[in-house]
């Protein structure tokens, strides 16, 4: 039984198609990959940068209760200063 021409063209450009799609697909396979383990990477250091976030807030002075303190101090100094003259 002979192949005609026409089906072994065929038959060759079905079997470069196939390559190239199972070329493309390895190709986008190892994009995802790289797309994970960046997504991985970006999400451990957002929450080492949260982590340093909170750490910071925790350890800051109330800065706007001690302007109040201060407030009431320097009125409380004048009212005795003023009281005792």
């Amino acid at each position: 039984m002979t192949i005609h021409p026409e089906h072994a063209a065929k038959a060759g450009e079905l079997a470069e198609l196939r390559r190239r799609v199972d070329v493309g697909v390895v190709r986008i396979d190892g994009d995802l990959a790289l797309l994970t383990q960046r997504s991985d990477r970006a999400e451990r250091e957002i929450d080492e940068v949260a982590d340093r976030v909170r750490a910071l807030e925790h350890g800051k002075w109330p800065l706007p209760s001690l302007a109040a303190l201060t407030g009431l101090a320097a009125l409380a100094l004048a009212v005795w200063q003023a009281a005792g003259r």
